[in-house]
């Protein structure tokens, strides 16, 4: 399965507010936490490592910073 790196949210903006409402009101290090909870949660529903070293790439190359 290759990495979309498309727009594939129809509610992006929705999805945004989610992820910035979860870290209201948390530290530093509690949003940290959040974020690898949350990477660790999403790479075990990918499941797929050349999927998720894809995305390691991507995230790291500041084209693709608007992903």
């Amino acid at each position: 399965m290759p990495l979309n790196l498309a727009p594939n949210l129809s509610d992006a903006d929705d999805v945004y507010a989610d992820l910035l409402a979860a870290h209201e009101g948390l530290s530093k290090e509690q949003s940290d936490a959040l974020n690898a909870r949350l990477v660790l949660i999403l790479a075990n529903h990918i499941g797929d490592r050349s999927v998720l070293r894809d995305a390691l790439d991507a995230a790291r190359d500041p084209g693709n910073a608007d992903v």
